[in-house]
C-alpha cells in the first residue's frame, strides 16, 4: 500500500545580530566627557533592549578629532570588524565616525565588503542600503566643510588674540597662565634657573636631563626629561619676560599637524609681558653657547640623513622611535645598527630595549614582504611601522595587516 509521510521543515537556526556602537568627543573638557559618558550609557541600554540583538559593547574615543583615522578605539573597532566579530555598528552621526570624506568612504566601503552595516541615527541612513553610499558621500562632504569652517574660525580667534599680545594657552615649567598673564611658580622657577646655570657651567643637554630625572624632578606634564625638552626650555624667550607669539601654526584641518612658522605667517613679540625668571644677559649667554657647541659638533650644518628605517621603528617599551647608529665606530667591527632613542640618550635604567643590526632588519623585512632582497621603496610603501620588543618584530601594514617575526642574535654577540 502506498503511504505518504509528512516531513516537516527543520526550522532554520536564527542568529542574533551582533551589534555595537561607536561614540567620540573631540575635547577633554568636562562637558564633553559627560556627553561621551551619556552616549555610552544610552547605546548600552538601547542595544540590550532589542531581543534580536547581541550586545557587543561601545567603542568610545575621548578627545580625538574625527579628522584623524588613528583613534585607538576606532582602530580597535575596525580590527574586530575584520575579525568577523560584528554585524551592525550604530553611531550618532556621520561627523562622529569621521569628518574626513576620504576616511569615511574608505571605512564604509571596507565594512560593506565585509557585509557589516553602519547605522547613522541623525541622518537615518544604513550604509548597506541601496542609496546609502550616495547619501553618505554628500553628507560626509558637508561634515568635512563644517570641520574646515570650525577650524578657520578657531584660527581667526587665536590670531586675533595674538595681535593683541594675548597668549591663548601656555604650558611651561616655571609659570602658570592666570587670566591671560604668566605668573611665576617659585619652586619650578628654581629648577629653570638650575638648568640654565648647569648648561653654562659645561653640562650637556643629555646630562641635564639625566640629572633632573635622578633628582626626581618631573616635567610640566609629569613625565621624564629628555634632551629635546631641555633644548626647548633653554631656547624659550618667555623666561626673559618677553613673549613671541605664533611660533608654530596648524598646517591644515585634516592632519592637525603643527609646523614651525618660518616666515609663513606674522609673529608678535610682546616685550615685558610678565615677570622674568632668567635675566636677558644670562639668556643671551646661553644662546651664544648653544651656537658655539653647534659649530663644534656640526661645523658644516649638515642636514639630517634619512635612512631606510627612519621613523618606522617603534620601541614597544617606551614608545619612542629607534635611530640609526654606527656600532664600534672607528674599528674593524664597525657596523650600522638601530637603537631606541631613549636607551641611547638615558641608558638601560630608562628603557631596557635592545639594539638591532641593520642587516637583520633588512633580512626579516624582505621575508615579510616576500622579496629576495630588501627594497627601501617597497618597504616604505607597504609598512606603516614596526613595533620592536626584544627579538620580536611586529610589522604593521598600511592596509591594517599585522605580521610578527622573531630573529636570533648574531652568534658573535651571543659569545660576548
Amino acid at each position: 500500500m502506498r503511504r505518504v509521510r509528512l516531513i516537516k521543515p527543520v526550522p532554520k537556526e536564527t542568529h542574533k545580530l551582533r551589534v555595537c556602537a561607536y561614540a567620540r568627543v573631540s575635547s577633554a573638557k568636562d562637558a564633553m566627557l559627560h556627553s561621551l559618558s551619556a552616549q555610552v550609557s544610552y547605546y548600552s541600554s538601547y542595544i540590550q533592549q532589542n531581543p534580536d540583538w547581541e550586545y557587543k559593547g561601545v567603542y568610545a574615543d575621548e578627545a580625538f578629532t574625527g579628522t584623524k583615522d588613528n583613534r585607538p578605539e576606532f582602530q580597535r573597532l575596525l580590527c574586530d570588524c575584520r575579525a568577523g566579530k560584528l554585524d551592525l555598528i550604530i553611531t550618532k552621526s556621520i561627523s562622529r565616525l569621521a569628518r574626513n570624506t576620504v576616511t569615511m568612504l574608505e571605512t564604509v566601503r571596507e565594512l560593506k565588503a565585509l557585509n557589516i552595516d553602519i547605522y547613522f541615527e541623525e541622518q537615518n541612513i544604513h550604509s548597506l542600503s541601496g542609496d546609502g553610499e550616495l547619501m553618505l558621500t554628500i553628507l560626509a562632504s558637508y561634515a568635512q566643510e563644517e570641520s574646515l569652517s570650525v577650524s578657520e574660525n578657531c584660527k581667526w580667534r587665536i590670531r586675533t588674540q595674538f595681535a593683541k599680545g594675548r597668549p591663548v594657552s601656555i604650558s611651561m615649567l616655571g609659570y602658570k597662565l592666570i587670566h591671560g598673564k604668566l605668573v611665576i611658580i617659585p619652586k619650578e622657577a628654581e629648577t629653570v634657573r638650575m638648568i640654565f646655570c648647569d648648561y653654562l657651567s659645561g653640562m650637556s643637554k643629555v646630562g641635564i636631563a639625566q640629572k633632573l630625572n635622578e633628582l626626581g624632578i618631573k616635567t610640566k606634564r609629569g613625565g621624564t626629561w629628555h634632551e629635546s625638552m631641555v633644548k626647548y626650555l633653554l631656547e624659550n624667550e618667555k623666561y626673559t619676560g618677553d613673549m613671541l607669539l605664533q611660533k608654530t601654526f596648524v598646517l591644515d584641518h585634516i592632519t592637525k599637524r603643527k609646523r614651525y612658522n618660518l616666515d609663513t605667517l606674522p609673529k608678535y613679540l610682546v616685550e615685558g609681558s610678565h615677570e622674568p625668571i632668567i635675566e636677558k644677559e644670562l639668556f643671551n649667554k646661553v644662546q651664544e653657547e648653544i651656537k658655539r657647541r653647534a659649530m663644534v659638533y656640526h661645523p658644516n650644518n649638515q642636514k639630517r640623513r634619512i635612512y631606510p628605517f627612519t621613523s618606522k621603528l617603534v620601541c614597544d617599551i617606551c614608545k619612542k622611535h629607534y635611530r640609526h647608529k654606527i656600532a664600534n665606530a672607528g674599528s674593524k667591527y664597525a657596523s650600522p645598527v638601530w637603537i631606541c632613542s631613549t636607551f641611547n640618550k638615558l641608558g638601560k635604567s630608562y628603557c631596557a630595549s635592545k639594539q638591532i643590526p641593520e642587516g637583520i632588519l633588512m633580512r626579516v623585512s624582505s621575508e615579510v614582504l616576500g622579496l629576495d632582497s630588501f627594497s627601501e621603496t617597497i618597504f616604505k610603501a607597504k609598512i606603516k611601522e614596526v613595533i620592536i620588543n626584544a627579538n620580536r618584530l611586529s610589522f604593521i601594514f598600511f592596509d591594517g595587516r599585522i605580521v610578527e617575526r622573531t630573529y636570533e642574535d648574531n652568534p658573535r654577540r651571543k659569545e660576548v
